[in-house]
């Protein structure tokens, strides 16, 4: 009777680690290239597309993307000094958004070129839903942002990522715009 119970108590504690051991697995991001996405309007700050006889050269097209991620950084509360910029986040979502996927292109591209000794990914979310969840979904964004810059050749090992939830907002109104600055994953680069 003692050995069936020695052995009931073995096939738990190994079921156990089993189940721990399989809940723990992490989720990879993936890199995927996007059709670009058609507009029916174009935004103001960006121009219409070019005609056959106007089409750029890829640098100039690379100096595009550079300019437009500027203005956003610039738009959405980036200080001049950051030589990177934040990218935003759709509501209750940690999905990167294609207009962030070129952003985190051209980041990646600046901290390939420059000398980087620490990257610290800020994810923050806007007022709304608990302080718990807040917390956990900045953290899902700034893990997102994380894998995504490693996919796209950042050292894993100088990335750090970190969650504000709600505590740190870019603007505190309690408006809709305000709202959808403060959903964003935000970089403090250390050269």
């Amino acid at each position: 009777m003692k050995n069936k119970l020695v052995l009931i108590g073995i096939f738990f504690t190994l079921i156990s680690c089993l189940i721990i051991l399989s809940g723990c697995a992490e989720k990879k991001a993936t890199v995927k290239s996007e059709p670009p996405m058609v507009q029916e309007t174009a935004p103001a700050s960006i121009p219409p597309p070019a005609s056959e006889t106007e089409k750029q050269a890829p640098s100039t097209e690379a100096a595009k993307i550079k300019e437009a991620a500027g203005e956003q950084s610039s738009l959405m509360g980036a200080t001049a000094k950051s030589p990177v910029s934040d990218i935003n986040f759709d509501f209750d979502s940690s999905s990167i958004r294609p207009d962030a996927r070129e952003i985190l292109k051209v980041n990646a591209d600046y901290l390939l070129k420059h000398r980087v000794s620490s990257i610290v990914v800020e994810g923050h979310c806007d007022e709304r839903g608990t302080d718990e969840y807040n917390m956990a979904l900045g953290q899902r964004r700034a893990q997102e942002t994380k894998n995504y810059l490693v996919n796209l050749g950042i050292n894993e090992s100088i990335i750090k990522t970190i969650s504000y939830g709600k505590e740190r907002p870019l603007d505190p109104a309690s408006t809709e715009e305000a709202w959808a600055k403060n959903r964003r994953a935000h970089f403090v680069v250390t050269p």
